[in-house]
């Protein structure tokens, strides 16, 4: 019951912190750093508030030591699963129902929690199982992750404040109800924030949810779950399971309480994803929602007006922080042939700067790829670029897994605009670039827009601002997030909301209240104040 209406905390973004040799933060999340990789955990699945562990284990090994074991997690069996369900709809019956300003402070005591006592903590696990460096792991894991906690519960005290007109006759008002059943997080392994999201915007609408992480994100997503349960979520309102993704996906999807999917990873799984959900339409209580930000072939087009050392800026940052990891790193570059002499040597000057290695050394800005599936293909389309004929490898090229999965950050060029790895997403730290003339600036940007099946992120590079307003018309269907003289990662919640359309998802923009709009039915309600007595309209009359 309602006693006020309530004023929720400001959202403003975390400050990134510097980490600058020296600092509190260094020292803090360097020593968090040496104690959990020279442990050992044992991660168990959560259902019902309960730590579940089935014996059937798996190991987690750092992706830039893959031999060094620092914990197991245990996987699910089909009943663990529908354990999960059975315990998310029992929980949905109070949670539901608990008002809101209560889901609002269990995440924003969250976020708090991230800020301060988890920091260290949150960053060093992805650190260390993700590979990351420690500013990628703070703009993520701390930062973003805080961003969306605080950030959500402003955009969801925006969404119930929107009610329509009402007049002396009438009261009208809409409901926020969450979704009548469960939802299915589904989360990837390169950024925890999105890992944390997916399930906590969901929960915090009132629906009641169960989590799949990815098998290579759960050394962190252990460290969201404590943080979870520290900050007050209630037991079984959030789930984790772990294991085969297909037995998993089927014994969720298989319930008629299943009521929406939010989901990030791969395109084809996705696809594949609604096309079960299509099938199985008849057995649902209700017309699941399908939420999904995919892949990405992001490109960055240079106008012969841009400024080379700000071009070779964006590739070397947009395509090779976090190894190319990123839905949104740039890995297709169309530069005009008056300004490709200067960006090369830039590049390659960047290139060659680079140290790569462990994240704990700190000078270093290139780790390790996620795994060996992603080592393998990445090294098969390097290979193939020093064979084609229509392909060279302008710097990069190595490549070494006897101890990490370590890619050396690759550039290649091509005078193909339609070469293999200008269309296909390799999600590694290889970037393909095509010089054009830079009279044809138009039908380059045609080009742009016909590559790719995908349409997430994109930047264009000008000082013209008449090539500014020709590229963000011609390419408005090819990128969901368009960046003008920056490089096409880096969105931050509450600034830039992100996704993206064609095959990079249904561009429900996390970090803004469209999301969250996806995870709640709303429910009109009129109340009239003098009920007619008498059926005869005037007319009758």
């Amino acid at each position: 019951m309602g006693k006020g209406f309530f004023n929720v905390p400001i959202a403003v973004n975390e400050p990134v912190m510097s980490y600058a040799p020296g600092s509190p933060e260094r020292e803090a999340v360097l020593k968090a750093y040496k104690d959990m990789f020279n442990s050992k955990i044992d991660v168990p699945m959560y259902i019902n508030g309960n730590d579940v562990k089935t014996g059937n284990t798996q190991t987690m090994s750092p992706p830039h030591d893959h031999q060094h074991i620092v914990g197991t997690y245990h996987t699910a069996e089909k009943s663990h699963v529908e354990e999960a369900i059975a315990t998310a709809l029992e929980a949905r019956k109070t949670w539901s129902q608990l008002p809101w300003e209560q889901r609002a402070g269990i995440f924003l005591k969250a976020a708090e929690l991230i800020a301060g006592p988890y920091r260290a903590k949150i960053n060093a696990a992805t650190m260390i199982a993700q590979s990351k460096t420690i500013h990628q792991a703070e703009i993520d894991s701390a930062c973003e992750l805080i961003d969306f906690l605080r950030f959500n519960v402003q955009f969801m005290t925006d969404i119930y404040m929107e009610q329509p007109e009402s007049t002396s006759d009438a009261w009208n008002r809409i409901e926020y109800r969450p979704l009548e059943g469960f939802t299915y997080a589904v989360t990837p392994f390169n950024f925890t924030a999105i890992a944390g999201n997916l399930p906590a915007c969901m929960a915090l609408m009132g629906n009641v949810v169960v989590w799949k992480p990815s098998d290579s994100q759960i050394y962190s997503a252990k460290v969201i779950m404590d943080v979870f349960k520290e900050a007050g979520v209630p037991d079984g309102v959030i789930n984790v399971v772990f294991g085969d993704p297909v037995m998993i996906t089927n014994t969720v999807m298989a319930s008629p309480d299943f009521s929406g999917l939010h989901f990030t990873g791969s395109t084809f799984i996705f696809k594949e994803l609604w096309k079960q959900i299509g099938n199985n339409i008849h057995n649902y209580k209700t017309y699941p929602r399908i939420v999904g930000e995919t892949g990405g072939k992001d490109f960055i087009i240079a106008h012969k007006s841009a400024n080379a050392k700000q071009v070779a800026t964006a590739i070397s940052r947009g395509a090779f922080e976090f190894q190319g990891q990123k839905c949104s790193a740039a890995s297709r570059a169309y530069i005009p042939n008056n300004l490709w002499d200067d960006v090369k040597n830039y590049v390659i000057e960047d290139v060659k700067s680079f140290k790569m290695g462990s994240p704990e050394d700190m000078s270093n800005f290139i780790t390790a790829v996620i795994h060996e599936g992603s080592f393998d293909k990445l090294a098969k389309y390097i290979d193939a670029a020093k064979a084609d004929t229509d392909a060279e490898i302008i710097v990069g090229g190595n490549y070494d897994k006897s101890k990490g999965y370590f890619i050396e950050p690759t550039v290649i060029l091509t005078s193909n605009p339609k070469y293999e790895t200008m269309c296909t997403e390799l999600f590694g730290p290889v970037i393909t670039i095509y010089v054009y003339d830079a009279d044809k600036y138009s039908e380059t940007l045609k080009l742009v827009d016909e590559t790719s099946e995908y349409a997430l992120t994109g930047a264009i590079l000008a000082t013209d601002r008449y090539a500014i307003n020709e590229a963000t018309t011609a390419l408005q269907n090819c990128a969901g997030n368009f960046y003008i003289n920056d490089k096409p990662t880096g969105a931050v919640v509450g600034q830039q909301p992100f996704g993206g359309a064609r095959a990079s998802g249904t561009n429900d923009k996390a970090g803004s209240a469209q999301n969250l709009l996806r995870w709640v039915s709303p429910r009109m309600i009129k109340e009239t104040f003098v009920t007619p007595t008498d059926y005869r309209y005037p007319f009758l009359g």
